[in-house]
């Protein structure tokens, strides 16, 4: 999946004094932190399906369908949660 991102010049600017490749830089933070969290939902979900007797489902991409299927996790969202959930 691709994504596009715009940055103003100081952005860019901040950036190369860190780096000297932000497409690289870029490209690699997002896919240790989607590694990171992909262990994060793997976790919650064995611990899940251990507590209730479900079969785990074979492989990573299964295991992370799975546990969006289950409600295990969901997708973030924006909406602040009114008091009391």
């Amino acid at each position: 999946m691709d994504y596009t991102i715009t940055l103003t010049t100081t952005e860019q600017k901040s950036l190369e004094y860190i780096t000297h490749d932000v497409d690289d830089y870029i490209t690699n933070f997002s896919k240790e932190r989607a590694r990171i969290a992909k262990l994060e939902i793997i976790s919650k979900l064995v611990a899940h399906c251990n507590e209730n007797d479900i079969a785990l489902a074979v492989g990573e991409d299964a295991q992370i369908l799975q546990a969006y299927e289950l409600g295990v996790v969901s997708a973030a969202t924006s909406e602040i949660p009114s008091a009391g959930e």
